[in-house]
């Protein structure tokens, strides 16, 4: 059973991500569904255990930074307000 929630990206990602499903014929949030599949199938314990695949970086922009719970929240909240600045 399929159930509904929101996420937020940057616009170029989604712009990017959209192409990448439109050209594999298959839609977004399938495609968004695809990868969560992939990372809550396997024991990653971390975000860099996690093997990206070359694609992710064609639809990606730059260098993959992964936020982890060790970063105290107050500079992460500060840093996401500053990017939408």
């Amino acid at each position: 059973m399929d159930a509904k929630i929101t996420l937020s990206f940057d616009e170029t990602i989604i712009s990017k991500a959209k192409r990448y499903a439109e050209k594999n014929n298959v839609s977004l949030s399938r495609l968004t569904e695809f990868l969560l599949t992939k990372v809550t199938s396997n024991n990653y314990n971390s975000f860099e255990d996690f093997p990206v695949a070359d694609w992710v970086s064609m639809v990606s922009e730059g260098q993959a930074i992964y936020k982890t719970k060790a970063q105290k929240s107050k500079n992460l909240s500060a840093e996401f307000f500053k990017s939408k600045k």
